[in-house]
């Protein structure tokens, strides 16, 4: 009896000419999608909105204030005594509390600052929610290659199976030969629920972060492109300085913080408001008045805010360090991972696995001879197997630390 060697052939052979499907899944159509759908990013947008109003409110004046009254003489009722007592009189008066000229402007300052820092804010959600959203992605595709693997090696370990029960049957082959093959094939099975389920899980993610319902079917995700990188790890550092979210956000949090050292020290000049009043003495005639009040600050407390601002200041900056050093540590453990997941990617590609498939080719026309066991032939076999497995996971590393990296530096790695 021949045995099949091309059902192994096939099994091992980069599928390259399988027929893909029509319709897939692009990765740039879910990230626009995400960005006007997301619900995360929709409320940091409306943050970001409202604290865009501030700065106006900050910048005018306070509220004017209207006052009502009348001096009456002999009885406490409105008008008693008008027109024949000259303290009597009725009339209306408007107050309005100008800052020490600067106040306003540096108040409107600070809340610009603010708003600038929630944009960075915004921005950083809508980067999490890009990456996860690229996370579940690269997940799905990655199940639907590994399922791939799976069933292409399954077929062809049923094919195996059937082989090898047939030579069992007319003693060419032992026993344990082919409950070695049964048991293979279970393991395979079970990593095919697994895959299953990874499958329908991130189906589910997708979902959820582009808001739709979470049994809304996708279609198969287009494949991955290969493991490159095409950047180092100084540009990525250095476009990150500008572009990081959370550098930007502690850098206007410092400006913020700088305005506000200002703004204590203008608490030291006194306010002062303006009162304008009309009152009719009835026949007697009009009465105006025209009044001007300083509000004069206690040096102690303008003293204690002046500190308080600076020591706020600091921190500032301190937060600002720490974040960047954070961020360097980060980029650094993310591109390192990156660099290691194309290495060991391009080994499992070019050499490992072609090696892996030449070994069990030749183990299968030596078992066809007589001269080799089934064993070795089905160690061999197994070992071209995990070595593809491992390439599609290194490949899904190397995504994965790409993500990474997009999300803390604010710089486009996937498209």
């Amino acid at each position: 009896m021949r045995f099949p060697t091309y059902l192994f052939a096939l099994s091992l052979a980069v599928p390259a000419c399988a027929q893909r499907a029509v319709n897939r899944l692009v990765l740039a159509d879910l990230v626009s999608e995400a960005l006007l759908q997301n619900p995360d990013v929709l409320a940091a947008q409306r943050r970001y909105q409202a604290t865009r109003q501030k700065p106006a409110q900050e910048r005018a004046l306070p509220d004017r204030t209207v006052s009502f009254g009348w001096n009456s003489v002999k009885y406490p009722l409105p008008g008693a005594g008008l027109g024949s007592e000259p303290m009597a009189n009725i009339g209306v008066m408007v107050s309005q509390e100008f800052p020490y000229p600067g106040k306003l402007r540096l108040r409107a300052l600070i809340a610009a600052k603010e708003a600038d820092a929630e944009a960075q804010q915004y921005r950083a959600t809508a980067l999490s929610a890009v990456a996860r959203l690229k996370q579940a992605f690269y997940g799905l595709a990655h199940s639907y290659e590994i399922t791939e693997v799976l069933s292409r090696n399954r077929d062809a370990l049923r094919s195996l199976l059937r082989v090898t029960e047939d030579r069992y049957a007319v003693g060419r082959a032992a026993q344990p030969d082919v409950f070695r093959a049964q048991t293979q094939l279970t393991l395979i099975e079970a990593r095919l629920a697994q895959s299953s389920l990874e499958m329908r899980t991130r189906t589910a993610e997708i979902n959820s972060l582009l808001g739709r319902r979470i049994d809304s079917p996708l279609a198969q995700p287009e494949p991955p492109h290969e493991a490159l990188l095409e950047f180092t790890r100084d540009e990525l550092l250095a476009n990150a300085s500008a572009a990081a979210p959370s550098l930007a956000r502690e850098q206007r949090l410092i400006e913020r913080g700088d305005s506000a050292v200002h703004l204590a020290r203008k608490g030291a000049s006194p306010d002062f408001t303006v009162n304008a009043g009309f009152y009719t003495m009835g026949t007697m005639g009009e009465l105006y008045m025209l009044r001007g009040d300083l509000r004069l600050p206690r040096r102690s407390r303008v003293d204690a805010e002046i500190a308080q601002r600076r020591e706020e200041l600091a921190a500032a900056r301190h937060s600002y360090e720490a974040a960047a050093r954070a961020l360097e540590y980060r980029i650094q453990e993310s591109y390192e991972a990156a660099q290691t997941a194309q290495h060991l990617a391009e080994l499992y590609q070019k050499t490992a696995l072609p090696q892996a498939r030449l070994t069990s080719e030749s183990s299968l026309l030596t078992y066809e001879s007589g001269t080799m066991d089934f064993l070795s032939v089905l160690t061999n076999y197994i070992a071209a197997f995990e070595y593809e497995l491992s390439y599609h996971e290194q490949l899904h590393e190397f995504h994965m630390a790409l993500i990474r990296l997009e999300e803390i530096t604010g710089v486009e790695l996937i498209q």
